[in-house]
């Protein structure tokens, strides 16, 4: 069964032909046999089966098939055939106005249809018919089966647009955020490991002169350079740990924020304290993701910064919500004094990134500075 809408569309068209046309032969074999008059009817019922048939064979209807001109046209074929024609049964015109209503519901807005039937009950109710009753209920009760699902399909397609429309701002956000993201980790990369590569090239440049004039001063240089590729080996390792996803869930994430205060601490060689009181945090996986990227990105920043001895973390949950603490001893922010989010984006300080997933989370930071003594981030993130 073909789930394209396009596919599914063209197999209705191609069923709503076929439809019509078997309907418009029994309507036109009703009127010759027996012929009766007036001449009208058969011609009429001739007409309608060379325009249903033509539209079967013939593709390029389907755009004239579906406007209302011919709606209305289908709608005189039956009004006229159902009253005046010969259906001794009513089976051929009950179907007709099934067919009918079922093709004004889906190619149709239910204004359309409620016009068709408002017009419909009109007709019968002045027309004296022996089928007129039959017919009457047919048209009533098909009507409003059919003005409902044409309300209900508009309803579909507008909730369809609203939801495209949602996806395409959610993917620009995303994107947005995949950019910022991969600058953030540009920037990291060109200040962090970039730079201790270039700096040990520059020194492997003079290295190789060093050697040639003073070999014993060359090799205590490279003794230093030793120091200085492990050094970045270290720094490296740190990076990439850094931009591997948390394998978080509400029931591990002290054990993972610990593990990265750990691997902080291994890798940088500063001392790290983690604290938390609580056996477990609970927090929503996503955000538990956000918060373990946020306490990365901190630790980060203090290596990469503030030329701490120390740094220690502590976890709490707090009733619903959850809060994260990073305090360092180093030079702290160029500014002084505590600031709350608002204040930050106001004043533009701070770290972006950080400032940015506390936000998406609808969560509070505050930063506390202390130039040449240090600087503390706290975060509140409800529950």
């Amino acid at each position: 069964m073909p789930t394209d809408p396009v596919a599914l569309m063209r197999d209705w068209r191609r069923m709503r032909n076929v439809l019509r046309a078997v309907i418009a032969l029994a309507c036109l074999w009703a009127q010759l046999i027996p012929l009766r008059e007036p001449a009208a009817l058969p011609a009429l019922a001739a007409v309608f089966a060379v325009y249903s048939v033509a539209a079967l064979l013939w593709s390029k209807l389907d755009r004239i098939q579906t406007s209302l001109a011919a709606l209305f046209f289908e709608a005189v074929c039956f009004t006229v055939f159902a009253a005046y024609g010969s259906d001794r049964s009513g089976w051929i015109g009950s179907f007709f106005f099934l067919y009918l209503m079922m093709a004004a519901a889906v190619d149709h807005d239910w204004g359309d249809v409620f016009i068709i039937v408002g017009a419909s009950l009109g007709f019968f109710g002045f027309v004296r018919s022996p089928d007129a009753e039959v017919l009457r209920r047919v048209v009533l009760i098909t009507g409003l089966l059919a003005c409902a699902m044409a309300y209900q399909k508009r309803k579909l397609q507008e909730w369809l647009v609203e939801s495209a429309r949602r996806e395409q701002a959610l993917r620009s956000e995303s994107e947005a955020a995949r950019d910022l993201e991969r600058q953030r980790i540009a920037g990291d990369f060109h200040d962090g490991p970039l730079q201790v590569f270039i700096g040990l090239q520059v020194r492997l440049d003079i290295l190789g002169t060093l050697l040639r004039r003073d070999p014993a001063a060359g090799m205590q240089d490279l003794k230093e350079l030793q120091q200085v590729a492990k050094s970045a080996v270290t720094e490296v390792r740190s990076f990439l740990r850094g931009m591997r996803p948390a394998d978080v869930d509400a029931s591990n994430l002290v054990t993972s924020a610990r593990r990265i205060v750990e691997y902080f601490q291994k890798d940088t060689g500063i001392a790290a304290r983690f604290v938390c009181a609580d056996a477990a945090v609970k927090a929503a996986p996503e955000c538990g993701q956000e918060l373990l990227q946020v306490l990365r990105e901190a630790l980060h920043n203090v290596q990469k910064h503030a030329k701490a001895s120390r740094v220690a973390v502590s976890l709490e949950q707090a009733g619903k919500s959850v809060e994260l603490a990073v305090d360092d001893d180093g030079a702290g922010f160029p500014f002084s004094g505590s600031f709350n989010l608002d204040e930050l984006d106001l004043l533009r300080l701070g770290p972006a990134s950080i400032k940015r997933r506390v936000r998406s989370l609808s969560g509070e930071l505050t930063i506390e500075s202390r130039p040449g003594h240090g600087a503390g981030l706290k975060i509140r993130i409800p529950g």
